[in-house]
């Protein structure tokens, strides 16, 4: 080897271990003291082993302020590049706290900006790790300018290619808005945390005294605000729950979810099923038992457990298919549908419909649910969320009604009216403008009141409400149920219908954008 070309070798050898070397290795240690992976690690761990293939690694800021002139590092705080999940192509920035605390520079946004608008060209995923405290004060107006280069990328990546946020330490500030901007928020419990403003700031301006685990904790975005969609006890576990999610989506909005083998018979019945929608209407039973006879091998990924419990949401497959499921839990609330129900539900059923995942949905509802704080809140505003996203969605979408379809909650649940395709109903099923007791308490008023027995009569007209409606035979006969079935039969009923929309094809009327009431 030429002795000049062998120098030059030994410079980029050189070059390339300072880079991977991050902040340190006292840096590195105290990363792994306080619990977390670095960039590096958690890249190679999301990524099919050996797949990561690294861009810019030797961009550092531009920075002469502050004495910042004195100090580079190569990458400048954050890993770019693209790799292969279950061999299939993603890209991923990871933010490094060991340089710089993670702080994003306007080079910092470059990298991630770059391989955004690549992801957008090559349609792939993209995911992003972020562990940052926020904007690089140095900087000032720069490095928000390269914020609000992300954030306009994420709008426009929007519905076009899936993005997923794992916040795997700090964000706050303008750092939280590009997370909710993406598609997904995955967080680790007890080392991540996001907020607009700290605890010092909350104390200052309210007097209130938090902790940044209660203010932002990932139990808090949880269970509280609903920013969050998952929540990991570590890294690694996070990780995989990224790789698990992935499993189920389209590269983009151009291709179909992935299909696989499955050796789940498709004509699978389950008799068990007979047994779990309770005969008294107004007993609870977990609708998630139902979901999970249904998908192949009883697997069912749910999405937000914690927050808005009353409805249930999440990715399975059935022959082989992935599915998106939405669903009213009897045993939470009735199953009635709240403010947060609507938005989970509406957000979930866009993503879905953005992405050509097919919505099977499980109904059981009594109504939207009562109150002036329901109506202050604005339930009226929030509960047409996701009556647009159930009449905007142009996917197969089939319906099975186990129980309860009441009043406005009936249509809003994907019902023949806004387009759903085929609407299933188990005998137990019940299709009133709302229940029995409700009804004649109302229609009938004037004949209880006139009685000599009130009480005999008020329950025999309760009774013939009953026979009349609370049952799913005069929808079907006025064709808004295509088909009463057997809960035994459940699974390959829904998957007869997923094969024959399979080639479905429905547009919307040509325009800029609707206006969702937001």
């Amino acid at each position: 080897m030429d002795p000049d070309f062998k120098m030059l070798v030994e410079q980029l050898d050189m070059k390339n271990k300072a880079a991977l070397e991050g902040g340190g290795a006292e840096r590195i240690q105290r990363q792994h003291e306080s619990g977390k992976l670095t960039a590096r690690e958690r890249i190679e761990k999301l990524m099919d082993t050996g797949t990561f293939v690294e861009m810019d690694r030797f961009k550092t800021h531009r920075c002469t302020d502050f004495k910042m002139q004195d100090t580079h590092i190569a990458g400048d705080g954050v890993v770019t590049g693209h790799g292969l999940i279950h061999g299939r192509r993603v890209f991923v920035f990871a933010q490094d706290f060991t340089v710089f605390g993670g702080s994003l520079s306007l080079a910092h946004a470059e990298k991630i900006c770059k391989i955004m608008k690549t992801a957008m060209k090559v349609g792939a995923p993209v995911i992003g790790l972020c562990d940052s405290g926020g904007a690089r004060i140095q900087e000032g107006v720069m490095s928000l300018a390269g914020y609000g280069d992300i954030f306009l990328l994420n709008v426009m990546a929007s519905g076009v290619i899936p993005q997923i946020t794992a916040i795997m330490g700090p964000s706050a500030g303008g750092a939280v808005y590009s997370p909710a901007l993406t598609d997904w928020i995955f967080m680790v419990d007890k080392t991540s945390y996001m907020f607009i403003t700290g605890p010092e700031v909350v104390k200052a301006t309210t007097r209130e005294v938090v902790t940044k685990e209660d203010l932002g904790g990932a139990m808090a975005h949880n269970t509280k605000s609903g920013v969050a969609h998952f929540a990991a006890p570590d890294d690694q576990t996070c990780l995989e729950q990224i790789r698990e999610m992935m499993s189920f989506l389209p590269q983009n909005n151009m291709e179909d979810p992935p299909r696989l083998d499955s050796d789940d018979d498709p004509t699978r019945r389950d008799e068990a099923l007979r047994e779990v929608v309770p005969l008294n209407p107004n007993l609870p039973y977990d609708i998630r038992k139902i979901i999970r006879s249904n998908m192949d091998h009883g697997y069912f990924f749910e999405i937000q457990e914690h927050w808005a419990a009353n409805i249930v949401i999440g990715f399975g497959r059935m022959d082989g298919m992935p599915v998106g499921v939405i669903a009213n839990q009897p045993s939470i609330m009735a199953g009635c549908l709240d403010i947060d129900a609507s938005a989970k539900g509406a957000r979930f059923v866009r993503f879905c419909d953005a992405f050509n995942i097919p919505l099977i949905v499980y109904e059981d509802v009594p109504g939207f649910l009562p109150g002036v704080h329901q109506e202050h809140g604005g339930i009226i505003k929030h509960g047409a969320k996701l009556i647009y996203a159930f009449c905007e969605a142009t996917v197969p979408r089939i319906t099975v009604i186990t129980r309860k379809a009441y009043g406005g909650a009936y249509i809003v649940m994907n019902s023949r009216h806004i387009r759903g395709d085929v609407i299933l109903a188990y005998p137990t099923s019940e299709i009133a403008v709302m229940g029995a007791e409700g009804a004649v308490n109302i229609i009938s008023r004037d004949e209880i009141s006139l009685s000599k027995d009130p009480q005999t009569t008020k329950q025999r007209l309760i009774e013939e409400y009953r026979e009349k409606f609370s049952n799913p035979y005069k929808a079907a006969e006025l064709g808004y149920i295509d088909e009463v079935i057997d809960p035994a039969d459940t699974r390959p009923k829904i998957i007869q219908a997923l094969k024959m929309l399979r080639t479905k094809r429905e547009t919307n009327p040509p325009k800029k954008h609707g206006n969702i009431p937001l």
